[in-house]
């Protein structure tokens, strides 16, 4: 198995972390990043296997397919232990539509910050405004993030790729500004329990050490 990596993109990280926790080997390719350039040039084996020249790429076998999400419905259905769905239909559509909310609603006002604060100019240069309004929707959605959590350990009860795609993105909003609000307590004891586990623990401080070398 192969996993065209990119070392700072967060899609690529939900498929490292689920990959850790169903302990399946996979041979890393890091697709040559700078903050300058972005991922410019492609890499030729992306290009050649995405249509749309983006990480993550995953082969595995005669299977050749990307999108995170997909990847990681694919993962479940090939390696099914253990899962990082619900069993029961109900929680596995909840599962999806949670993890779609956090790469399709909350993640455009992370890239909004993304844009303005680390690829943007100094401070002074910045769309005070823009942030302003990324940094609202965020918090918002914590709002709502944190209620979802009240009385559970994770968003569907067990861990599944919700939290992790939730954790990643609140982990990369935090890193731009933008981090959950001190009242959402569900929230930042939820952030622990993630934390806790070795395969987001190894994930966070890979991510960190990459951060620092672009």
């Amino acid at each position: 198995m192969k996993l065209y990596s990119g070392p700072l993109s967060l899609f690529t990280a939900k498929v490292r972390i689920a990959l850790d926790e169903k302990h399946l080997s996979c041979e890393l390719i890091s697709v040559p990043f700078s903050k300058a350039h972005g991922y410019t040039p492609k890499h030729p084996d992306v290009l050649a296997l995405n249509p749309k020249g983006q990480v993550p790429v995953l082969v595995d076998g005669d299977v050749a397919l990307y999108d995170s999400t997909l990847i990681l419905e694919y993962l479940e259905e090939r390696y099914p232990e253990p899962p990082l769905y619900p069993r029961d239909i109900a929680g596995r559509v909840r599962c999806r539509q949670l993890e779609a909310a956090a790469d399709e609603i909350l993640f455009p006002a992370v890239w909004e910050l993304i844009d303005e604060v680390f690829y943007g100019p100094d401070a002074g240069g910045r769309n005070v405004e823009r942030i302003a309004g990324a940094k609202a929707s965020i918090s918002a959605h914590c709002e709502r993030l944190d209620h979802a959590l009240a009385g559970r350990d994770f968003l569907c009860g067990q861990f599944t790729v919700a939290d992790i795609a939730y954790f990643l993105t609140l982990m990369f909003a935090t890193s731009l500004g933008a981090p959950p609000e001190p009242t959402h307590r569900q929230l930042a004891a939820w952030s622990t329990r993630m934390m806790a586990r070795p395969s987001v623990g190894r994930e966070v401080e890979g991510l960190t050490a990459a951060s620092q070398r672009v």
